[in-house]
């Protein structure tokens, strides 16, 4: 045998490899914040470490519940789920997937630190019955488990306890390991680089499990904050896709030759939360009690927002104005009950001298500027809204990576959030949402601690229901004790926006979530 032609050969095929590789290049205008998938119940970082770690079920191009990790579920008992798992599956590093990483997976989120609790807490043990079958037992019966499941992400047990990040990364506390800036998972894509704040590379991983659709190999995200910055990346081949095309330049990159904005409806809601625990609030001019306490001061905060002028003005027509805390595609949504409490500056002033503020009050404000459409932007209307009933904000907007950590720690007193329920259920709004806190995973992102004790039970009750009929009852009485507790402020769903290359074809969910393998890139 000649070595010689034979070593030549293979550096040619591998020339010819690199040269042909299909590189997707991707602008955000945040920053993913971990590479850690269970540290952040957040979509873009649900939506990019999803490439990488998988579920044991997830969603397909049409929402329905697909198989992943596991091959096929099946309900034993009303309380037990019987999964069996994909055979030959392999994590980055070589190890084999098994029940053992599964078991390892779900301890791992019920750690203080994980934001993935809140999917956790239903279940009372997860069991392995050999390699490659586990059963999930439920404290009571929840029919809506493999909803749940579909953006859970199973890590490596072996990996996790040789990198010392047998823990998830607390966000809350600015905590970080291995997990924060390595990951070994079992999907489609490897991490190959990550500078924070800088640009994340992904490379195909040619031993998944998974037929993978789309040709990219490489895929470079980059967070680009500024917005005239981030549409110039794109018009000028910088970058092939980015998200969100600012309201204002959709029709602008849409009659551009070669490219294109992908627009549709959003699962997401975006509202206002209250502190409504403290018994002082922590930024306000207001001393020795709480104004969110009171119901007439939450409604009046609601009735002096001009939802349409917000609509027509900051989020130029690009967005639903709602009265619920789920979007109409949500099972469970009530549409009759979608009509919102009449704008009405006067009856808000009224409603807070009736309450003991008849001049307003001072009080602070938190909004990300980088996370939602013009999240800032619809901040400063609100506080402008609320200055015309004498109530002063002193908005902080900042960047995701230190609001996202501060609101966590509820160490606010108002506050916009955005809301997307990844079961696409009811149920998970008004159990992570509306639900009372708990050590569990209950409320975890009702960051003003709203309580009611019919919602909670309620609440229960709607997680174990299987009459469709029965539930859907339940749903709507929970909805309407929240709504006229003005728990929330809901506001709108808006619109999504991806701009994008007319080379680059893929598929755009109602979760806002871009799975890499559904993407393919033709040449220049």
């Amino acid at each position: 045998m000649n070595h010689s032609r034979t070593l030549l050969t293979a550096t040619l095929v591998l020339a010819c490899g690199l040269t042909h590789a299909v590189t997707l290049r991707v602008a955000n205008q945040g920053d993913v914040q971990s590479m850690d998938p269970q540290s952040l119940n957040e979509s873009l970082q649900l939506s990019f470490m999803g490439s990488v770690y998988e579920s044991l079920v997830g969603r397909g191009k049409d929402m329905s519940v697909v198989p992943l990790l596991a091959t096929k579920w099946t309900q034993t008992s009303p309380t037990v789920w019987r999964f069996d798992l994909r055979k030959g599956v392999k994590f980055h590093d070589g190890t084999p997937f098994t029940a053992d990483d599964v078991l390892f997976s779900f301890k791992r989120a019920t750690d203080a630190g994980s934001d993935m609790r809140g999917y956790t807490a239903p279940i009372k043990e997860v069991r392995k019955v050999n390699d490659l079958t586990v059963e999930i037992e439920t404290i009571t019966p929840f029919p809506i488990l493999p909803d749940t499941l579909t953006v859970f992400a199973i890590m490596s047990k072996k990996w996790c306890e040789e990198n010392k990040a047998v823990t998830p990364v607390d966000r809350r506390k600015g905590v970080e390991n291995t997990a924060s800036f390595k990951a070994s998972g079992t999907g489609p894509f490897r991490l190959k680089e990550r500078q924070p704040s800088v640009r994340t590379v992904l490379v195909r991983n040619f031993n998944s499990w998974d037929k993978v659709e789309g040709n990219v190999d490489e895929v470079v995200f980059t967070p680009i904050g500024n917005d005239a910055t981030r549409v110039a990346a794109l018009l000028s081949g910088e970058v092939d896709l980015m998200e969100p095309v600012p309201l204002q330049d959709v029709e602008r990159v849409k009659s551009t030759a070669g490219y294109t904005v992908l627009q549709g409806p959003e699962l997401r809601t975006i509202f206002l939360g209250m502190d409504q625990k403290r018994d002082e609030l922590q930024s306000s001019s207001v001393k020795g009690k709480n104004p969110f306490k009171d119901v007439r001061v939450r409604r009046a905060f609601y009735q002096a927002i001009d939802i349409e002028t917000i609509k027509s003005r900051v989020m130029r027509g690009a967005a639903t104005p709602t009265a619920l805390m789920v979007a109409p595609a949500v099972r469970g949504f009530q549409a009759d009950m979608d009509k919102r409490t009449a704008y009405d500056v006067e009856a808000a002033k009224k409603l807070l001298a009736e309450a003991g503020y008849p001049n307003g009050f001072e009080v602070g404000m938190n909004c990300p500027n980088d996370r939602y459409v013009n999240d800032a932007a619809i901040c400063q209307a609100v506080a402008a809204n609320l200055a015309r009933v004498g109530v002063k904000v002193n908005l902080t907007a900042e960047t995701k990576n230190s609001y996202f950590p501060k609101i966590l720690r509820r160490d606010t007193s108002f506050y916009l959030l955005g809301w997307t329920p990844s079961t696409t259920d009811a149920h998970d709004a008004l159990y992570n949402l509306m639900a009372s806190p708990t050590d569990k995973g209950q409320g975890q992102y009702n960051l003003g601690a709203y309580s009611s004790a019919k919602v909670d039970e309620l609440t229960t009750r709607i997680q174990t229901e299987t009459d469709p009929t029965k539930r859907g009852e339940m749903i709507r009485e929970a909805f309407k004790i929240h709504q006229d507790d003005f728990g929330h402020i809901p506001l709108h769903q808006q619109a999504l926006a991806w701009g994008y290359s007319t080379r680059v074809s893929l598929v755009q969910l109602p979760t806002n979530y871009a799975y890499f393998k559904w993407v393919s890139v033709k040449a220049k």
